[in-house]
């Protein structure tokens, strides 16, 4: 069987159905773990965003014209082709975003739940008959699509975080102009290509074009654009959530979060230790639901620290196309900068390094900090790194006190020997998810996916929450026959 990415045909190129040359040249993707170039994708420039926008506008129709089981059968083909090439997607996720094998593995079956999830809604009622204030009129409210979705995805969990926007759009019948990030736009950006194209999808239905700030910019502002779908930084998203606002899209905002994971008193500390390594390191931190707050209350504190740096000291660093580790390396050296200059800030502020705060090149150790105030850097930004900063708290209301004192929102945890007393804490906790006896990263295709705060405008993800993002209410009535008004 040959390679879902065999072949010249993608290299250097942008996507509307076909592989054809950008406006801009092509970027070079290389490797974090050793810097060897991988290959080169199309660099999108404004007027190819353009040129997309206006192809997929005239595709729109005609794609959501056809039947709902025509839509559904182009994604489960789509997922039966992933399912045949996952080992060759996974060793690009591996490669080019420093996955270890285990979270490829993982994300390549959250995005085939994803595609099983979207090709069910295509086949779901879709409106409601309302009743009529006037006799012998039949009143009706529908969904319809939006026309256009824009989705600009980020580098962390590339296929996921695309795909989660990509699938149940097309499902409900709009086109879509994908924007992946440079770093990793074989594996977010590519694959979904060659994969939907496998599928049988429509030429010009999507359109997957990579580049840095320029062609982000042209999407959200290209009035063809009914909705743009962004996940990733807080910053970023205030920049796209304005500039989308001037052209009056709908705009859905998935964006960080500095996560607190709740230590009481009653909890099985061996657990809980475990999932506060689980939440900080997994992907070297890099997850938006990473748990970026260990808040621990004081008569069990030393213990928990004790456990979590003895994990954390023996979790294995490395390359992980070559080796067996636990963590490979952060995506690039500016975000090494971001999560070195936060751990050493803290510890310059009175923090304690109990374990790593070292890196050699891209590879940074995971890292504990004891002692962590709410006024330090490691407590107040988000890290996007492999540490574990501890917060030790005199009772349960301070814990939800401190949880609480962010500008975040998107999803607490919460260890405890009593559901009840986590429900408890969890009902007074400003996030928009919340995992009791559970850590931070959880994932599921069907569930309300999202945050408040700085961590999004309330939009959500998940099979059900995509009708209310990808499709709008119409209100349509009908009578048999014409009839006389007084005028």
């Amino acid at each position: 069987m040959a390679e879902l990415l065999a072949g010249e045909s993608w290299h250097g190129k942008i996507f509307d159905g076909r592989w054809k040359d950008p406006g801009a040249g092509a970027i070079k993707v290389t490797e974090p773990a050793t810097g060897a170039v991988l290959g080169e994708v199309g660099n999108a420039s404004a007027s190819d965003v353009d040129a997309a926008a206006r192809i997929a506008a005239a595709a729109q129709p005609g794609w959501a014209a056809r039947t709902g089981e025509e839509r559904a059968q182009v994604l489960r083909r789509a997922a039966l082709t992933l399912q045949a090439n996952r080992a060759e997607v996974e060793r690009w996720l591996i490669r080019e975003g420093g996955s270890v094998p285990g979270k490829a593995a993982f994300e390549v079956q959250l995005v085939l739940s994803e595609l099983w999830e979207a090709a069910a809604l295509p086949t779901q009622p879709s409106g409601l008959l309302l009743p009529s204030s006037q006799d012998g009129r039949t009143s009706i409210a529908r969904r319809v699509p939006l026309g256009v979705v824009g989705v600009i995805s980020p580098w962390n969990f590339p296929f996921l975080l695309a795909m989660r926007a990509v699938a149940p759009a097309l499902a409900l019948g709009n086109s879509v102009v994908l924007k992946p990030d440079v770093h990793t736009a074989i594996s977010g950006g590519v694959v979904i290509a060659q994969l939907l194209r496998e599928a049988g999808l429509p030429e010009g239905v999507l359109h997957v074009l990579a580049g840095e700030a320029e062609p982000g910019q042209a999407l959200t502002e290209n009035p063809d654009i009914a909705m743009i779908s962004f996940t990733g930084s807080t910053s970023v998203g205030r920049l796209v959530g304005a500039a989308a606002g001037r052209t009056l899209k709908r705009v859905s905002l998935e964006l960080g979060g500095n996560n607190a994971l709740i230590v009481l008193d009653d909890a099985d500390l061996d657990a809980a230790s475990s999932a506060g390594a689980w939440g900080s390191f997994l992907h070297q931190g890099q997850v938006c639901m990473t748990a970026g707050r260990h808040i621990v209350l004081e008569n069990v504190a030393d213990e928990y620290l004790d456990r979590l740096t003895r994990r954390a000291a023996v979790l294995p660093v490395g390359d992980p196309n070559t080796a067996d580790v636990a963590l490979g390396p952060l995506i690039n050296a500016q975000q090494l900068a971001h999560v070195d200059r936060i751990v050493q800030g803290t510890v310059t502020e009175g923090a304690e390094i109990r374990t790593g705060g070292t890196h050699q090149g891209l590879f940074y150790r995971p890292t504990v900090l004891a002692g962590v105030t709410t006024a330090m850097p490691a407590f107040r930004e988000e890290i996007f790194g492999p540490v574990a900063p501890v917060t030790v708290v005199r009772d349960e209301a301070e814990a939800i006190a401190v949880a609480n004192d962010s500008e975040y929102g998107l999803v607490a945890a919460i260890q405890t020997g009593s559901v009840d007393r986590g429900t408890r804490v969890a009902d007074q906790l400003r996030t928009g998810m919340v995992h009791i006896n559970d850590q931070t990263l959880n994932n599921d295709a069907y569930a309300p996916f999202g945050g408040v705060g700085a961590s999004g405008n309330h939009a959500r993800f998940g099979t059900q929450t995509s009708w209310d993002e990808f499709t709008q209410w119409q209100w349509r009535t009908s009578r048999p026959t014409a009839q006389a008004f007084p005028f």
